[in-house]
């Protein structure tokens, strides 16, 4: 059976809304989907409705930017009550903290001659502000792209150049996610209930065997193990770390947007593909 239980949404980093979302998973042949968007949950309501009009069972989901000490590192929630206080006290200090941050480095920008108006570029987002929608927020300016062209020597800089250069460069400014210790999570979680999935492991090389013993130790239940994200090795070895500590394993295609240029792939459900199959007691989530 085809899964995805990572997606995202227009209420943060994607570029289509829930029903959208819904609506192309359901075109993929998936039967059971969670919407997974950053630090928020506003999108749920819209999700479960269009999932049930296209015949694919909604999961109740979320992404969290969480840190364990110094490792920095993101979580899947998946099947807690969204209408919990506790939750919104957390992701609202979270957003907040984020529209901080996002606001120093839109008023360097500015300061360097860039056309910015900012409480307009703030004001559109009332939940998790979108990096990549900032940039193009700042692009849709046409001396703004000419400046930006002119400064990086690239015709067409492509928008992960451009967070390179304004976003995470030391000598620029530099926006980092705004973090929840894990341990706050996993306290909550013992409240309101649900599963704490690991997710994309591989992407900042992090699946090593001490945090995995580390997180098991704390309570996270799972791995994703299934993600384009990882190569074949990090699925391999996913997998052999889950058996060992007894994890559920999760997969999703973290699915943000359809390409805007003329390219062949246009997103990763055209040669990659989630099967619930090869997950071990991912059933604990999916039902």
């Amino acid at each position: 059976m085809l899964i995805d239980l990572q997606l995202h949404s227009s209420y943060s980093d994607g570029y289509l809304t829930p029903t959208e979302v819904a609506k192309f998973i359901a075109d993929q042949g998936v039967k059971v989907a969670a919407l997974t968007d950053h630090n928020t949950v506003s999108g749920l309501s819209e999700f479960r409705r269009a999932c049930r009009k296209y015949q694919v069972k909604p999961i109740t989901g979320l992404e969290l930017y969480t840190k364990l000490g110094n490792t920095r590192l993101n979580l899947l929630w998946f099947n807690f009550d969204e209408k919990d206080a506790r939750l919104h006290d957390i992701l609202r200090s979270s957003q907040i903290r984020r529209k901080i941050k996002v606001r120093k480095i839109l008023k360097k920008l500015a300061k360097r001659g860039f056309k910015i108006d900012i409480n307009k570029i703030l004001d559109k987002y009332t939940h998790y502000i979108p990096l990549n929608h900032v940039v193009d927020d700042v692009r849709a300016i046409p001396a703004n792209r000419a400046k930006i062209k002119k400064e990086l020597k690239i015709k067409n800089p492509r928008e992960s150049e451009i967070i390179g250069e304004y976003f995470r460069n030391k000598g620029v400014s530099v926006l980092r996610e705004s973090y929840t210790d894990i341990k706050k999570i996993l306290s909550l979680r013992k409240k309101i209930g649900g599963q704490l999935i690991f997710n994309h492991p591989g992407k900042h090389d992090r699946l090593k065997r001490d945090l995995l013993k580390k997180l098991k130790k704390l309570g996270v239940d799972g791995l994703e193990v299934l993600s384009p994200h990882h190569s074949i090795g990090s699925v391999m070895y996913a997998q052999t770390m889950a058996r060992q500590f007894d994890f559920i394993t999760t997969g999703g295609s973290d699915f943000h947007r359809h390409e805007r240029e003329n390219l062949p792939i246009q997103n990763s459900w055209q040669y990659f593909k989630v099967d619930s199959k090869y997950l071990r007691r991912v059933k604990k989530i999916i039902g």
